[in-house]
């Protein structure tokens, strides 16, 4: 069906392939060859890069783990640990080379980015779980990591703010270490796809809602049982005692619904949140920088992880 997709955006809608996230090892392969030479021109100028294996959860492979350091770092710098998307099923940390690296310079923060575990060959709760050992290490290696541990912020985008918002929940109830901001983009939130915006967006650019379906059967795996809140955060009960968040949907995009509901329980229960939903947009739509819109998501984006991790006093 037609949408109303922003004029600056609509040129690059029949440029983007499809996903197919059904087939995990062909979605795989078509993300590798995008991003490899893109990668090959992202500006590190002024950015340490390092890789490192990390403790995993119990009984599970270290996790590798990739820290970006502004190099004019000096003292203690807030942390963000960065979680990338791709359904839970497709992705690396070689997505967030660019943003990570541009984010480290920006602010003069620390970022961790991890190379969690995938489904289906790792179902939940693999990838939280690693991204929970994550957390925890950032913190147990603090000074050396030359990062405030005071200021450690998590966040992603599509998968990775699903993985963020349940990150959240699962340190609160696990009073395991403290997280001070939460950075929810395009969240990926409920697997019951029941939304309006699920119901209505079904064949947008760059992500179905069969790709939806799909991520959400590949995640939970062949016999889920009683879904987690952990798995799907949109489940959750208790919504109390969480981080700030800074929440951003896009308006055509099938996930828009469950982001905003997100945000606005997140509200009801006292948590400071910062909403957006961006117009004429759809899923994915703000990797199109020379849109208007799509520059303006950035901006808006990395002033409120500035405010979130505490490097500006919080709005009037």
């Amino acid at each position: 069906m037609p949408y109303a997709i922003d004029p600056e955006l609509a040129p690059f809608v029949e440029l983007i392939p499809p996903l197919g996230l059904r087939d995990p090892a062909s979605a795989r392969a078509s993300l590798d060859a995008l991003l490899a030479p893109l990668n090959a021109s992202v500006d590190l100028t002024g950015v340490d890069v390092e890789d490192c294996t990390i403790p995993g959860p119990e009984d599970a492979p270290e996790v590798l783990v990739r820290i970006y350091r502004s190099s004019a770092a000096d003292g203690p710098r807030p942390a963000f640990i960065d979680i990338h998307g791709g359904g839970f099923i497709v992705g690396s940390i070689e997505m967030q080379l660019a943003g990570s690296a541009a984010l480290a310079r920006a602010l003069d923060v620390v970022v961790v980015t991890p190379e969690y575990r995938l489904a289906p060959e790792h179902p939940f709760p693999a990838g939280l779980e690693d991204c929970y050992a994550t957390l925890t290490w950032v913190h147990q290696h603090a000074d050396e990591l030359g990062v405030d541990a005071a200021h450690v912020g998590i966040g992603g985008q599509s998968a990775g703010g699903g993985l963020a918002a349940a990150l959240a929940l699962l340190a609160r109830d696990r009073g395991g270490p403290p997280v001070c901001f939460q950075l929810l983009g395009i969240p990926e939130l409920d697997h019951r796809a029941a939304t309006t915006s699920m119901r209505t967006f079904v064949d947008t650019p760059l992500l179905t809602r069969d790709d939806i379906v799909a991520s959400w059967a590949h995640y939970l795996g062949p016999d889920p049982g009683e879904v987690s809140h952990y798995a799907s955060p949109a489940l959750a009960d208790d919504l109390t005692d969480l981080p700030p968040a800074y929440v951003a949907t896009m308006e055509l995009d099938p996930l828009r619904d469950e982001g905003i509901a997100y945000a606005l329980r997140l509200l009801e229960a006292g948590i400071s949140v910062e909403l957006h939903s961006f117009p004429g947009t759809f899923h994915g739509s703000s990797i199109m920088t020379t849109a208007a819109v799509s520059r303006r998501a950035e901006v808006e984006q990395l002033a409120a992880i500035e405010r979130g991790l505490g490097l500006t006093p919080p709005p009037a």
